[in-house]
């Protein structure tokens, strides 16, 4: 038997994604995510609410990074969703992550980062259910401690988590249980 929860927005994984942006004085931002991700094979869709900073940053900047944490900086990007940089403008600094700017767009890269995704804004659109940022990705950065042997992403070596709309909590995630377009073949 099915049990009715109304309307929520109860989907799982939802993503654990990290903006990075400028502020107006240079100091780094950073915002965790969790509701967007790829809608195009060089783009990406953001939904977020327009009064966060990250947003003014946006606007002002036209670029930012898209980073997948790993396991190990858990606290600090939770710290990053907890904390507004419009009342905390020190909170980059807080964490102890280490940042460095990026050569294609005007934003940072947080060192501790496994992956990030370099994109310039494309369009913001604002709707009635808040302001979609679509960016287009012009660049993508892995550290090479998450390369398999032939030097592709390997997902499992991310450590990266996901997160838990329902209960809020986050997963972990890293274990290969098929191979895309081929575990089904046989049906």
């Amino acid at each position: 038997m099915m049990k009715d929860f109304g309307v929520q927005p109860y989907l799982f994984p939802m993503p654990t994604y990290m903006i990075g942006t400028y502020n107006e004085d240079d100091s780094v931002d950073v915002m965790m995510m969790a509701w967007g991700g790829i809608c195009a094979e060089d783009m990406v869709a953001l939904n977020l609410e327009a009064d966060h900073k990250t947003v003014a940053n946006l606007r002002a900047r036209g670029a930012f990074t898209l980073s997948v944490p790993g396991a190990d900086t858990m606290a600090e990007s939770d710290f990053f969703g907890i904390a507004s940089a419009n009342k905390v403008a020190d909170k980059f600094a807080r964490s102890g992550l280490h940042a460095t700017k990026s050569s294609r767009v005007d934003a940072p890269i947080v060192e501790e980062y496994p992956l990030t995704l370099e994109c310039t804004v494309e369009r913001m659109e604002d709707e009635p259910y808040g302001l979609r940022v679509l960016g287009r990705i012009v660049n993508v950065l892995a550290d090479e401690k998450v390369l398999d042997e032939k030097g592709k992403i390997d997902a499992g070596k991310l450590n990266a988590f996901l997160f838990d709309q329902m209960r809020n909590g986050y997963y972990a995630v890293g274990e290969r249980i098929g191979q895309a377009w081929n575990s089904g073949k046989d049906i």
